[in-house]
């Protein structure tokens, strides 16, 4: 009798649900733990900053002094120096996301709720665009900042970023790419239609851009240059995770983040938007849940993976969403982990 109770309640919530409307999605075979993907243990020998002492800092830059910042996820810009010394220095009373340091010394903040920020170098922030056509975008994710100042940033979504499960689960394109130009204060719609556009990076002769579409486990490559301008292409695809932020180092190659392996069992769901439907209806608690797994890769700008850098226990780093590279250093971040990894490449 409990259980065709519940079954009757999960219909009539069904029946009266008219907007969410996933649709079913046949996810590729996971590639084999093999060859370049194969574990390894490199992301324990990282050096861990701010242990307990930071609340996710999703994404992180570095200053001409070797000042690491990032934002948390209580809206504050924090800047731990090389003495290890952390501070709060600013606010922006959202969740800041993606941040890169401009040519003029500014903080470019992507704010998943208030847009594309700037913070100057007293801590004042200002709001750069926080909306295309009338219309706020839902979801500033990453951002990537050209030689002529215009800056690329994503709008992953058309669900908040606290709700971001949800774009997964419907399995729909809602994932846009911008670009502002602080000259003119115009903004362009360059590409839309993605699954989810997370983390964007400009390649070294800035003629394309890459942008990581996480819930199809692929880059899409946006040319800006050249013969095919303003067309798209899928650079790689069936990644071992879900790819987070992506960024260029000085030699022009990419590291991209993933955020955790792939999960069997949401995978096994994607192809019925029934099994979809109910799931989104249950509690979290209920949900598929992320591997705790520590995970990046470089690759290059064709989508060739040159390296990978792990840690398959999950204890030492996880939930990685962000991976600089500085002076052989990689610096990397997490969207909920308590800490900041340094990892020296051999």
């Amino acid at each position: 009798m409990k259980r065709l109770t519940i079954f009757i309640l999960i219909s009539l919530i069904l029946v009266s649900c008219r907007t969410f409307e996933p649709l079913a999605y046949e996810p590729p075979i996971k590639p084999e733990p093999v060859g370049i993907y194969e574990p390894n243990t490199e992301l324990q020998k990282a050096i861990l900053l701010a242990i307990g002492k930071v609340k996710g800092l999703e994404s992180l830059d570095v200053d001409s002094d070797g000042n690491i910042y990032g934002g948390d996820k209580d809206g504050r810009i924090i800047r731990i120096t090389l003495k290890g010394e952390i501070k709060a220095i600013a606010k922006t009373s959202g969740r800041p996301l993606g941040v890169q340091f401009d040519k003029a010394g500014n903080l470019i903040i992507a704010d998943a709720y208030k847009g594309l920020l700037s913070m100057d170098k007293s801590g004042k922030i200002t709001t750069l665009v926080s909306e295309y056509k009338g219309v706020p975008f839902q979801f500033t994710d990453d951002l990537d900042i050209a030689q002529d100042g215009k800056i690329y940033f994503t709008d992953a979504s058309i669900y908040e970023q606290k709700e971001y499960l949800y774009d997964l689960l419907e399995a729909r394109p809602y994932g846009r790419v911008f670009v502002f130009d602080p000259k003119t204060k115009e903004t362009q719609l360059l590409l839309d239609n993605l699954y989810f556009a997370n983390g964007i990076a400009l390649s070294k002769n800035e003629d394309f851009l890459l942008v990581n579409e996480t819930y199809r486990y692929r880059i899409t490559k946006l040319w800006l240059k050249g013969p095919k301008k303003g067309t798209s292409e899928v650079v790689i695809e069936n990644l071992p995770g879900f790819p987070d932020n992506i960024t260029r180092n000085e030699n022009g190659d990419f590291w991209v983040a993933l955020f955790t392996v792939r999960n069997d069992r949401m995978d096994s769901m994607h192809p019925s938007p029934v099994v979809k439907k109910m799931i989104y209806f249950m509690p979290k608690f209920l949900w598929p849940k992320a591997q705790p797994y520590g995970y990046a890769l470089k690759m290059d700008g064709n989508g060739k993976v040159l390296m990978t850098v792990q840690d398959p226990t999950g204890e030492h780093l996880k939930d990685i969403t962000s991976v600089i590279e500085k002076r052989r250093q990689l610096y990397i971040g997490s969207l909920y982990n308590d800490r900041i990894g340094i990892y020296v490449i051999p």
